[in-house]
């Protein structure tokens, strides 16, 4: 698959999501086998620019692989001018933001909100494909509401303005997260247009991928919070969709390397204050989805003992703990 010039490692993305894919998450799924990996959402509002929070979003230091920065807002202009910035900063491929649900973003008219306004959505792509020489790329829901769908119009007209690939969630904004995806519009979107097609939504297993790409016929697919606490379910899905087999369950020492490792990069990056606040909802994620720790009878308890560290340092002997704790008890069940 390609986006642009842009020859990709696979066809899977790490999908954007405020608060979650920052630069350590991206780095860690790209070498769990992520092919693409998108940055959190960033907004065009120049006056927000230099905030810690903007700035933080928008490092790519050591970025591994295609550097994708998402932007959202709802001013052609102001979209046009942050793609122009971005791309200066570093940016190869541009993507605009008509997904986001959150109501923050919608009462702004940005992120899905833009969907019922489709006049604002043809001038908003057509300003920021002029305004830069890299790919520009678009993410939508399949429209406002189930009465409202209108992803079929929204696809052809990003199409005819120059977008290079199109991602579509299967549900509309006032779906939100609830429910089930639905397929059968990014199936109709697929055919309506000739821009590759990544479909979103609920793929949460190697055997769920498939189903959706056969069904969708869908050049790509992106994975959000089905990542969160199992990184390494991009390799599994590379690997059952390249062979048709399913990889061995990850052992448990790699578990541990890969949370260890993860909140430690989480301290560096954002600061012990910060990097263990922040740690505390990916360990919550890792213990409630990883086959190892779920269920387990202790997790509750590990997780109201863990939100209250403070350090960076406590947080990781006590992870260390916890792991040695389920290997004993493995070993006697053995």
């Amino acid at each position: 698959m390609k986006i642009g010039p842009h020859i990709l490692d696979n066809n899977l993305f790490l999908a954007p999501m405020a608060g979650v894919t920052d630069l350590p998450f991206r780095r860690l799924c790209k070498s769990m086998g992520a092919g693409v990996v998108v940055g959190e959402m960033v907004s065009s509002d120049p006056s927000l620019r230099q905030s810690r929070k903007s700035q933080l979003r928008l490092r790519h230091d050591g970025e591994p692989g295609l550097r994708i920065v998402q932007i959202a807002g709802g001013d052609a202009e102001m979209l046009a001018a942050a793609a122009e910035y971005n791309v200066q900063n570093g940016a190869e491929v541009i993507d605009i933001n008509m997904g986001c649900p959150a109501k923050k973003v919608c009462k702004k008219a940005a992120g899905s909100a833009l969907m019922k306004d489709p006049e604002l959505v043809d001038e908003i792509l057509n300003a920021v494909v002029a305004a830069v020489d890299v790919p520009v790329t678009l993410k939508i829901r399949t429209g406002w509401d189930p009465e409202n769908k209108n992803a079929l119009l929204i696809a052809k007209l990003a199409e005819n303005a120059g977008i290079q690939s199109l991602a579509v969630h299967g549900r509309t904004r006032a779906c939100k997260y609830f429910g089930e995806a639905e397929y059968e519009t990014i199936k109709l979107v697929k055919e309506a247009v000739s821009i590759p097609v990544i479909a979103n939504g609920d793929i949460d297993s190697p055997h769920k991928a498939r189903q959706v790409l056969e069904y969708t016929g869908a050049d790509g697919l992106m994975i959000g919070r089905a990542a969160q606490g199992r990184p390494w379910i991009f390799r599994e899905t590379l690997h059952f969709l390249e062979t048709g087999e399913l990889l061995p369950e990850i052992h448990l020492d790699e578990v541990e390397h890969v949370l260890l490792s993860h909140v430690a990069a989480l301290h560096e990056f954002y600061g012990e204050i910060q990097g263990v606040r922040i740690a505390r909802k990916h360990v919550t994620w890792y213990v409630t989805n990883d086959e190892h720790l779920a269920n387990h009878q202790d997790e509750k308890n590990f997780r109201q003992l863990f939100n209250q560290i403070q350090s960076a340092e406590k947080q990781l002997s006590v992870l260390a703990e916890y792991f040695k704790q389920r290997k004993i008890e493995k070993a006697q069940v053995a």
